[in-house]
C-alpha cells in the first residue's frame, strides 16, 4: 500500500473512531463550536456587556468570536489528539512496519479537515444572517488556515515524540491549553489590553491567525506584511524542528512503548 493510501486510510480511521457510536456523527464538529459561540456570545454580551471596539463598522460579537474560536479548536484539538497518537497505536507499531509520522499526520489532518469544513459553513451562515463578509479575503483566510495546519503539525510531531518518553505530557498540555488560548486574542481584541502589554501577544505563535482571519473575512483590523511573513517563517521553522525531533527519537519508540 502506498504512503498516500495509508495516510488517507488512517485519516478515515481517525474520523470514524472519533464519532463511532455518537448520535450526531461528524456533525458534532460543527455543533460543538456553535455551542461554544452561543455560550461565549451570551456571557460576553449580556453578562459582561462586551462590545467589539470600532463603532458601527465593527463586527458583531458572534462573528468576532467565530474567527477566533474555530481556528483555535482546530489547533488545540489537533495537538492534544496527536500527542498520544504514537502511544495509542503502540500495538500496531509493534506488528506492522509503517511510517510512524502517518499516525501523527492523520490525527492533525482529521481535526483540521472537520473544523475547516465547519469554518466554511459558519462563514456562509454569518453571511446569510447579515454579517458583511469580504469574500475576496476568504481564500487568504483559508491559506492562513493551511499555514496553521503546518504550525500544529510541528507541535504535534514534537509532543507526540516526547509523550512516548514522558507519559504525563498530555495531562500537562490539557491544563496549559486554556492558558494558551487566553494568552492570545481568541476571545477578545488586542485593544482590550493595556497598551504596554499588547505587544506581549506577539510572543504567542497563535496570535496572528484570529487577527488575520478577522481582517480578511470581516474587514476588522489589519495585519502587517511583516507579521504575515514572520508567522509563516515561524510555522515552517517549528514544523522543521518538530519533525526533526520526531525522526531522531522514532528509532527508540518501541523500547518505551
Amino acid at each position: 500500500m502506498s504512503t498516500f493510501s495509508l495516510t488517507t486510510h488512517f485519516i478515515r480511521r481517525e474520523i470514524g473512531n472519533r464519532y463511532l457510536g455518537s448520535f450526531s456523527g461528524g456533525l458534532w464538529a460543527l455543533l460543538q463550536p456553535l455551542l461554544q459561540l452561543a455560550v461565549y456570545g451570551f456571557v460576553w454580551t449580556y453578562v459582561f456587556g462586551m462590545r467589539v471596539p470600532g463603532g458601527p463598522e465593527a463586527p458583531g460579537i458572534v462573528a468576532f468570536l467565530a474567527m477566533g474560536v474555530w481556528p483555535w479548536n482546530a489547533f488545540a484539538e489537533a495537538i492534544t489528539r496527536a500527542t498520544t497518537s504514537i502511544q495509542d497505536n503502540s500495538a500496531l507499531i509493534g506488528k506492522i512496519a509503517l511510517p510512524r509520522q502517518i499516525l501523527v499526520f492523520s490525527s492533525v489532518a482529521s481535526s483540521f479537515l472537520l473544523h475547516g469544513i465547519g469554518f466554511c459553513a459558519i462563514v456562509i451562515v454569518l453571511a446569510i444572517s447579515g454579517t458583511p463578509i469580504h469574500w475576496l479575503g476568504v481564500p487568504l483566510a483559508l491559506a492562513a488556515f493551511a499555514q496553521l495546519f503546518v504550525l500544529a503539525l510541528g507541535f504535534a510531531f514534537l509532543f507526540a515524540a516526547v509523550q512516548v518518553f514522558v507519559r504525563d505530557l498530555v495531562q500537562t498540555l490539557t491544563q496549559l491549553m486554556p492558558l494558551w488560548m487566553f494568552a492570545g486574542p481568541v476571545l477578545y481584541p488586542r485593544e482590550f489590553l493595556p497598551e504596554q502589554y499588547r505587544g506581549w501577544l506577539d510572543f504567542n505563535p497563535f496570535t496572528f491567525y484570529p487577527e488575520f482571519l478577522r481582517a480578511q473575512v470581516l474587514g476588522y483590523g489589519n495585519v502587517s506584511i511583516s507579521a504575515a511573513l514572520i508567522s509563516a517563517l515561524l510555522a515552517f521553522a517549528l514544523f522543521a524542528v518538530g519533525y526533526g525531533v520526531f525522526r531522531r527519537l522514532s528509532a527508540h519508540f518501541e523500547d518505551f512503548l
